[in-house]
């Protein structure tokens, strides 16, 4: 901590120094999330072990007007966590407690900053876990899930994030401590809370619906020589009436940073991988549904399918998708990874158009996503400390998410506006909507100090703290 710091001194007074940070490296490791091409330092870093001391951060910076970023394990995509005025940054990365464990009822009760993959593995041996699954979830944290309302390559049959809490334990931006619950009388908050990003307050703890495992599992890695190919597989399955547990596409320059990273080999000819799961409690019937993905694959020409055989085999399969962004290093030390929603049926016109962008404005460029439910993910990779590349970069992704929009999608499926996505709020809601939206959030956050300059375009002191926050990462 800095001594000499007012405000670390006077946050070290509610919770103790050990748990307070303010020197040069801390203020530079929580000046970003992973969308790192923004950055603004926090003046302090609190981490506080309850809910009631979250309550006393949050009441001492509304008593002197200092902004406050809630932020998980800085995962995040599109620079939630960033903050964007300074002020203190309230980590949840020691509230990590199970606070209670429901079996009859399926139900898990934890603090926000408890890994989301913990979870799972804590109910595994009762043959339960906790259904979203982001790619990032061994580190992700619950209360960043509710923040962003994650999905994950199990989404397309288990849903995103908010239909999997029952309830949860927020501090609002005065320090007020609320309760919101599922399918209570009245308005239903707790929909409205979940994927606000923070912008509402600030969740503690909260309640989680616990998911049978399912009995049997089927899981395919499908090579295909055309990208086309493969989006036109994905499309025929899901015509088909089959929902796949997950539907997962990965093209080559993922197959390239894979190679690099793992040594994992494609068959020759492979320009794009479809990930296909099927799962159920009966055997057979799961087993015939990945027979007829593997015709209908191989009907849309593809060049090998193998299936897993064991648990171990799943898991290799999986590693593909699971490690295809942080494999991505290896080809530069800079990544933006997208996040545009568009109709399974635009899917090989919407790649061309990846490209041809990418392209144009000299970037390199990776795909993987889920595809089953439409959500693209452009991986664009570069150096961020050339001249003018991260205009480049940024204008290229906005250039994407409005072709998202013509087609009929949205600009976020899962990874949230945050900062990324301001300037495009406009250009898919009407200024009556976005006043609408902004009214909503004075009635949690009056002030509009719990996570500021998020979601909401064109803030007051906002803009003109905008152009401080774009410029080399290092």
């Amino acid at each position: 901590m800095g001594a000499t710091d007012p405000l670390a001194s006077d946050l070290a007074r509610l919770l103790s120094p050990e748990r307070v940070l303010s020197d040069a490296a801390a203020r530079r490791a929580y000046d970003c999330d992973a969308y790192s091409v923004e950055r603004s330092a926090p003046t302090a870093i609190a981490l506080p072990i309850s809910t009631d001391e979250v309550s006393a951060i949050a009441r001492y910076c509304a008593a002197h007007q200092i902004p406050l970023t809630p932020r998980g394990a800085g995962t995040g995509l599109s620079g939630g966590a960033l903050p964007a005025l300074g002020g203190v940054v309230l980590s949840t990365k020691k509230l990590t407690q199970i606070l209670s464990l429901d079996l009859p009822n399926r139900r898990l009760t934890a603090q926000s900053g408890i890994a989301n993959k913990r979870i799972s593995d804590a109910v595994a041996q009762h043959g339960l876990h906790f259904a979203p699954d982001p790619s990032s979830q061994s580190v992700s944290t619950l209360g960043g899930n509710i923040a962003e309302n994650s999905g994950g390559p199990h989404t397309l049959k288990y849903g995103v994030t908010a239909p999997h809490i029952l309830g949860l334990t927020a501090v609002l931006s005065d320090g007020e401590v609320i309760e919101l619950v599922a399918d209570s009388p009245g308005p239903d908050f707790l929909s409205l809370f979940i994927g606000s990003e923070g912008t509402l307050g600030i969740a503690t703890e909260a309640t989680v619906r616990l998911t049978p495992l399912p009995k049997a599992v089927e899981t395919a890695l499908v090579a295909f020589g055309e990208v086309t190919w493969a989006t036109q597989a994905v499309a025929t399955i899901i015509a088909d009436g089959i929902v796949p547990a997950a539907l997962e596409m990965m093209d080559r320059g993922i197959l390239a940073a894979l190679k690099a990273a793992f040594g994992l080999e494609a068959p020759p000819g492979t320009e794009a991988l479809l990930l296909v799961e099927c799962d159920g409690d009966d055997l057979d019937q799961v087993r015939d549904e990945m027979a007829r993905v593997e015709t209908l694959c191989r009907a849309q020409g593809a060049l090998n399918i193998e299936r897993a055989e064991n648990e171990a085999a799943r898991q290799r399969l999986w590693t593909a998708r699971k490690k295809g962004i942080g494999a991505m290093g290896r080809l530069a030390p800079t990544i933006v990874t997208h996040d545009g929603v568009i109709p399974r049926s635009k899917l090989p016109e919407m790649l061309d158009y990846v490209y041809q962008i990418a392209a144009e404005h000299d970037l390199g460029v990776a795909n993987l996503f889920h595809a089953g439910d439409g959500n693209l993910h452009p991986c664009f990779y570069f150096d961020d400390r050339a001249p003018g590349m991260i205009d480049r970069v940024v204008e290229a992704g906005e250039t994407i998410m409005r072709r998202c929009l013509e087609l009929g999608g949205s600009v976020t499926g899962e990874h949230g506006i945050g900062v990324e996505k301001l300037d495009l709020m406009a250009e898919m809601f009407s200024r009556t909507d976005l006043e609408f939206q902004a009214r909503v959030r004075t009635i949690f956050d009056p002030t509009g100090l719990c996570n500021p300059c998020k979601i909401i375009p064109n803030q007051k002191g906002c803009i003109e703290h905008r152009a401080r926050w774009r410029g080399a990462a290092w």
